[in-house]
């Protein structure tokens, strides 16, 4: 056999894998949706909203546009932050699921994940209470730790932070004590003031608003004026 021919038989050879390739590709896009699997963080969603989905792309064919709207469809249910979609041998689908963790609620009925993402959900977690511009609620989730670790020694729980259009922040205790904290420097500022607050409290019982914006301590009244 000359070399001419052993090209063209490889080229055919070639082709003829391809076109199998393909038509096997073409053969298992076209296969309808028999099951649809959910995996991943589904703990926290609906299983109603899980049913209707499967129940809503069971017999469609398996193509990329079908697992594109599945993946689009899943991403829009509540709690979920990502989907992932890929087709299972023979005829199923897997979805899985990437739920958003909740760090704090939000203004009507919103709630601020771990990322400062706001997404709607619904729990009855006890979570702190976030308030401020629309767009602060990501700087707020970065700071919030800190923030937090500051005020143990304090031995009250942070119920509601708060951030002004001007970028001031505020912090409110479960016993009702509000601690103004200013724009910067907020964390030493708590610091300092959970470092003095044992002995001040016991001084002043009453006291319900501090403001921690002073270089070198902080004032204290019995209501906010």
């Amino acid at each position: 056999m000359n070399l001419l021919a052993r090209v063209v038989l490889g080229t055919v050879a070639v082709a003829g894998l391809a076109g199998a390739a393909w038509y096997g590709y073409d053969a298992t896009a076209k296969q309808p949706i028999g099951v649809v699997q959910f995996t991943g963080e589904t703990a926290r969603i609906d299983r109603a909203d899980l049913d209707r989905l499967a129940e809503s792309v069971r017999g469609m064919p398996a193509g990329a546009a079908t697992l594109a709207a599945v993946r689009e469809a899943a991403r829009r249910m509540p709690w979920v932050r990502d989907a992932t979609v890929r087709r299972r041998f023979p005829d199923a689908v897997e979805v899985t699921i990437e739920a958003h963790v909740p760090l704090a609620r939000w203004t009507e009925g919103m709630l601020v994940s771990t990322q400062g993402e706001v997404f709607q959900g619904d729990t009855k977690d006890e979570l702190p209470i976030f308030s401020g511009p629309e767009g602060s609620a990501l700087e707020m989730a970065r700071e919030y730790p800190a923030i937090r670790k500051a005020l143990e020694p304090v031995g009250i729980k942070l119920t509601e932070l708060k951030r002004s259009p001007r970028g001031a922040w505020q912090a409110v205790l479960a016993s009702g004590l509000v601690l103004e904290l200013g724009r910067t420097d907020m964390v030493a500022r708590l610091e300092r003031f959970a470092t003095a607050w044992p002995r001040v409290a016991a001084q002043e019982p009453a006291a319900r608003y501090a403001d921690l914006r002073y270089p070198n301590g902080f004032a204290l009244r019995r209501t906010k004026s």
